[in-house]
């Protein structure tokens, strides 16, 4: 029994990489729910390995909860496939598609095969985390985002999470934006403000529930 160490990527997101060891004798599955336990997506959605060559075109295809046209067809399960099975090349790919309602389509490498176990790791082992893995679109309610979590490091994604303030307000209003309030009104502003009220009072909108009514 071999480990094998497989390098895991986002096909549109190749800062974000997984690098996984796992033993020989175990299934696809094993090495499916390895992946998102990295990733913090959930396992339990259809999805598919299938043997690739090295310019990831597809072949052969091993499924995780599979539809019912690719049952009929016999298509492998991933519970019952064991990696070594399906491994011809010390460099074997696989083209990985995970969440077939939502998909995001991973390159998996053979890129080491150990011949020894560690007695001490518990199999699959995560051995290399870069990168946060994209948010997931809630398509139930929208707008509305899943974070995922990556539970090996997060040492490289503090400079996402920190909120940019600008240091005045004129840099906020080159940013964009609006509803500034300052304690000290100019005469200059006043003098606006009161013509700002006077214009109002013979505008053609009827009501502020008209206007909220546009939007």
């Amino acid at each position: 029994m071999a480990i094998y160490r497989f390098r895991i990527s986002f096909e549109d997101f190749d800062e974000v990489v997984r690098e996984i060891d796992i033993k020989s004798t175990q299934t696809f599955e094993d090495l499916h729910k390895a992946i998102h336990r990295s990733t913090g997506y959930s396992a339990e959605k259809s999805s598919s390995f299938f043997v690739s060559t090295d310019n990831w075109i597809k072949g052969d295809e091993i499924a995780y909860l599979p539809n019912q046209r690719k049952i009929d067809r016999g298509v492998a399960l991933m519970e019952k496939s064991k990696l070594s099975s399906f491994i011809e090349d010390p460099h074997q790919k696989f083209y990985y598609i995970y969440n077939f309602d939502r998909p995001f389509d991973f390159h998996v490498e053979l890129i080491k095969i150990i011949l020894e176990t560690d007695p001490n790791i518990e199999y699959p082992f995560l051995v290399k985390s870069t990168g946060e893995a994209p948010k997931i679109i809630d398509k139930n309610n929208f707008g509305a985002v899943a974070v995922s979590s990556n539970p090996v490091s997060t040492e490289f994604d503090f400079l996402n999470e920190m909120d940019f303030v600008p240091e005045d307000t004129e840099e906020l209003e080159a940013m964009g934006g609006r509803g500034i309030n300052t304690e000290e009104k100019s005469d200059d502003a006043e003098d606006e403000s009161e013509e700002a009220d006077e214009f109002s009072d013979n505008d053609t909108y009827e009501d502020e529930e008209y206007k909220e009514e546009d939007y």
